[in-house]
């Protein structure tokens, strides 16, 4: 027979659990903000494989020695109310919205690529290109303005549409 105690009792103290979670989700946002937003939105290969290696290596980070039901229900706990609150943050400040969120990336204007752009934000050119076709445009030349949205999509503006506005 198996011990219940031993399952539900956290190997080290609560709030440690707490404080080791936010430290490393603090951590964690800040790398992906300031890594791109690539990561965010459009996962290629290599970055499914990067966010799935970061979350194994921070698992330990966060539970230390515990492996009770409780920690890891502590943890997801603390990870969920972050989340609500970096939310809610981001929903009623400008200033918390600008540091967590990325402005776009204009990756082409006036129907010409800005590559220095694209290879900053890790976008191949077929990639962008694959965009364009997605908007039914058959090249940049016909897109006024092509950007990286801040959640990792890639939005074409076409030139007849600011002529419109």
């Amino acid at each position: 027979m198996f011990g219940l105690d031993a399952m539900f009792q956290p190997d080290i103290p609560v709030l440690e659990l707490v404080a080791r979670t936010v430290l490393v989700y603090a951590a964690f946002l800040v790398a992906m903000r300031i890594f791109g937003k690539r990561e965010v939105g459009q996962l290629t290969l290599p970055d499914l494989v990067l966010v799935l290696l970061a979350a194994n290596a921070l698992q330990p980070a966060m539970t230390g020695p515990d492996s009770s039901v409780t920690g890891a229900v502590v943890i997801i706990v603390t990870m969920f109310i972050l989340n609500w609150a970096v939310t809610q943050a981001r929903a009623r400040s400008a200033r918390i919205e600008r540091l967590i969120t990325p402005p776009p990336t204009v990756l082409a204007e006036d129907g010409a690529w800005i590559r220095r752009n694209l290879r900053k934000e890790g976008i191949s050119l077929d990639e962008a290109e694959e965009a364009v076709r997605q908007a039914q445009l058959p090249d940049v030349s016909l897109a006024e303005r092509v950007l990286l949205e801040s959640d990792g999509r890639i939005s074409v503006i076409p030139r007849s549409a600011l002529a419109a506005v």
